[in-house]
């Protein structure tokens, strides 16, 4: 199973729900320690692009100082600052509902236990630098992880290797394993992923060419890459509904192939410059109609057959010579 071939939702072992858990604090050192998280690609903060992939989960925690951003999220911080992704993380969990790396050793059994009431059963966790990140990937993940066995399921990337911080995690086993750390080293500060990776048993999801949802921005020439990307022919348009959707407030899903054929047909039989006025039509006739995408498809229906009523009307062109 590869990125972009899951279901439109989550069955079996209770995974349907999920919190997120992002994390947003890092220092940049590669970018010169500039503010990453607010860097723009596609007119959208990368940390907003984050976020409305992950905006089914029931709780989002990023990890990090607090600042504007796009949707509703809880804030947490690992301690020390700067401590580290495993700190970060622990961090996340807790705040998301569990216990995280909270407490001693002792307490890690009670605290998995108790993960069904005081969090979600599946917690995602991601990086805050993610430009090509959406909903499709993390419910593959999701998918993925309800299919099988393991206690995480990460992204591969092309050359194979897993992605800790694009992924799923059963909470129960992740907190267990973030409290046996915790009681081994003492602390969490300055420990790599891997030591909480290695204790649990792990299945990937390998990206499909095209969709390299692990691909972060941690040097400028990443970021000028992401940038081309998503301006390339089979990304523009939809970058830029999405940005526009979140620029404006809109949570609307519609066929972008019934507005764009609606503009076509205006523009070729009225006059070019119909085609922006009857989609700006469009819109404002479903909105007094009460929005949706219902609402939308009706009137680009009725405003597609004006279209061809108006073409039909267009005298034919006379045969050469018969002026």
């Amino acid at each position: 199973m590869s990125f972009g071939s899951g279901g439109s939702g989550v069955s079996g072992r209770g995974v349907g729900v999920f919190d997120a858990v992002v994390l947003a604090g890092g220092g940049a050192r590669r970018l010169g320690g500039v503010d990453k998280p607010g860097l723009r690609v596609g007119g959208r903060a990368l940390i907003d692009r984050v976020l409305a992939a992950c905006e089914q989960a029931r709780t989002t925690v990023v990890v990090a100082a607090p600042r504007e951003v796009a949707r509703e999220v809880v804030w947490a911080r690992e301690e020390p600052a700067g401590a580290g992704p495993l700190a970060a993380l622990a961090a996340g969990v807790r705040a998301a509902g569990g216990s995280g790396a909270a407490g001693s050793a002792e307490a890690a059994g009670s605290a998995a236990a108790a993960d069904g009431a005081e969090g979600a059963p599946v917690v995602v966790v991601v990086s805050a630098d993610l430009p090509f990140l959406d909903g499709a990937a993390v419910r593959g993940l999701l998918v993925r992880l309800a299919e099988g066995g393991a206690d995480a399921v990460l992204a591969r990337d092309a050359e194979g290797r897993d992605q800790p911080l694009v992924g799923a995690y059963l909470r129960a086993p992740l907190v267990r394993a973030l409290e046996e750390i915790r009681a081994e080293k003492g602390e969490l500060t300055g420990l790599p992923l891997r030591r909480l990776t290695s204790r649990l048993t792990l299945d990937h999801l390998a990206e499909e060419d095209g969709a390299p949802v692990s691909f972060d921005c941690d040097t400028w020439g990443d970021l000028a890459a992401a940038r081309a990307r998503i301006r390339e022919h089979g990304h523009v348009l939809n970058e830029w509904i999405l940005a526009a959707k979140e620029e404006l407030g809109i949570d609307l899903d519609v066929d972008i192939r019934v507005l764009l054929d609606l503009a076509r047909d205006a523009a070729h039989g009225v006059e070019r410059p119909a085609a922006p006025l009857t989609t700006f039509l469009v819109g404002y006739a479903a909105g007094r109609a009460g929005g949706g995408p219902e609402a939308v498809a009706e009137a680009a229906r009725k405003a597609a057959a004006l279209a061809e009523r108006w073409a039909a009307e267009v005298p034919p062109e006379p045969e050469a010579g018969t002026g």
